[in-house]
């Protein structure tokens, strides 16, 4: 090997030669040498690992978005020293499929606290007694279900005064909306049953399933196909229409009216859950003013609180709605096929 000064010092002239050195070296260095560096790096290792295994945790299953729950929960972890591991739902079943969970593990619970993102599974869990009987679950600030309408779609199309209209047929085909078995969409058609009587509400069911909607996998879809122009029309939930207007979709979210149901996030914390006071404070952590303005700002929300609405909206009998929950149910499963 020839050096970069010029000089012809002799090197090492293969790796082999590199690697024989190497090995020559290290018998050099004494065996307890070796073992007191170990042993240092096991000292100075123990500390942190003690430290991980001391630290209290809080099993959290959410609803609530991903990308707008991890920010929150990693301020709180910051600020509480409380780790978080988290189970989030899919988009497709929401919040039924963790409720599910729940119950499937009433007898032996491994979720601490429960963050929903609309009412009626709450209160379905809530009534089985899944909570803790004192201060089980709570309601902070809120969202709505809207109709969405493509750019240009109202063109030579009569105006959009109530859901009644999306039966008209010049609205054939050209809605989306997620499957009603699940989330926010089953929640709003269950309190329009009860809104406009359940005769009245299956002819309306009839007629829109006769219309040939979009039938998807979400709210979020239901927007996606309004802002990709692949409907005129979408039944969704405020929060997903706005995401698709931050992207540059041309929405137009229609205003409110007595046929929208506003949707508040939940926090619930389960009978006999595995960390207690871990679940108490994160229970009180997502209530707060600072947090609740936070899922706001970033459009997770509409408002802090469902009394600042002005307008009157759907105001359910839930516990109606829950004794005709498994009726209606089989109802919307007969009506709507996919």
């Amino acid at each position: 090997m020839t050096s970069t000064d010029g000089n012809n010092d002799r090197g090492f002239d293969s790796k082999a030669e590199l690697w024989r050195f190497v090995g020559m070296m290290v018998h050099f260095v004494p065996m307890w040498l070796v073992a007191f560096i170990g042993m240092a790096v096991c000292c100075a290792l123990l500390p942190l690992t003690r430290l991980l295994k001391s630290r209290p945790t809080v099993i959290l299953y959410a609803s609530q978005d991903q990308v707008f729950a991890e920010p929150i929960l990693r301020n709180f972890a910051r600020e509480s020293g409380i780790r978080v591991r988290t189970v989030f739902d899919s988009e497709a079943a929401k919040t039924v499929a963790i409720a599910n969970r729940l119950l499937a593990e009433r007898a032996h619970p491994q979720c601490d606290v429960f963050w929903g993102n609309e009412e009626l599974r709450t209160r379905q869990l809530a009534a089985a007694g899944l909570f803790r009987p004192t201060n089980g679950w709570a309601a902070f600030g809120y969202r709505s279900r809207r109709i969405a309408m493509a750019s240009g779609a109202s063109s030579n199309s009569p105006p959009l005064r109530s859901l009644v209209d999306l039966t008209n047929a010049v609205w054939r085909g050209r809605v989306a909306m997620a499957y009603p078995l699940f989330g926010t969409t089953a929640t709003h058609l269950i309190a329009l049953r009860q809104y406009w009587g359940e005769s009245n509400w299956l002819s309306w069911c009839r007629a829109l399933a006769a219309n040939t909607p979009w039938i998807v996998d979400g709210n979020s879809a239901a927007a996606r196909f309004a802002a990709r122009g692949q409907a005129a029309i979408a039944l969704t939930d405020s929060d997903d229409i706005a995401a698709e207007i931050r992207e540059g979709a041309q929405l137009e979210m229609l205003p409110m009216t007595a046929e929208t149901l506003l949707i508040p996030n939940t926090v619930a914390v389960l009978r006999g859950c595995p960390h207690p006071a871990a679940a108490q404070s994160l229970y009180v952590y997502l209530q707060r003013p600072d947090v609740v303005a936070e899922l706001v700002a970033v459009h997770a929300m509409e408002g802090a609180s469902r009394a600042d609405v002005p307008i009157p909206t759907l105001q359910p009998d839930w516990d109606a709605m829950l004794r005709d929950l498994e009726t209606a149910t089989d109802q919307m499963q007969r009506l709507f096929r996919r």
